[in-house]
């Protein structure tokens, strides 16, 4: 019983322990789209199966040598903590985005990846 009250209360928080609102997630994510998608890439790699990957390592997508050195697991907290400041917590990655500066605005961004890369719909296995 313990154990369900936990992962209730962890569901849709982020690395920095703000609570994030997947609908409001999913507008900050219409930014995102210009260089992601969710099912293929574009000039950045898919975000399906995003949650639980190791840093650079789909094999179908080119990534910098940076990222592709990172050893990072993505999770709430990796996310949280690279999209407050991608350039500077991945030195050398190719990624053009200064970040998403506020933190509910990423907690927001995280549990709409979150709820969205485990839909089967939008992200068959």
């Amino acid at each position: 019983m313990r154990v369900v009250i936990l992962a209730a209360l962890l569901i849709g928080v982020s690395g920095c322990g703000v609570r994030g609102d997947a609908t409001r997630g999913r507008e900050i994510y219409a930014q995102c789209v210009a260089c992601h998608a969710l099912q293929t890439h574009l000039v950045g790699p898919k975000h399906c199966g995003l949650f639980g990957r190791r840093a650079g390592s789909l094999p179908d997508f080119q990534y910098s040598e940076a990222m592709m050195s990172l050893d990072v697991v993505w999770d709430e907290k990796t996310l949280d903590e690279f999209l407050a400041a991608p350039l500077t917590y991945v030195s050398g990655t190719t990624m053009g985005s200064v970040g998403v500066p506020k933190p509910q605005d990423r907690a927001d961004l995280i549990a709409y990846l979150r709820e969205v890369t485990s839909d089967r719909a939008q992200c068959a296995p």
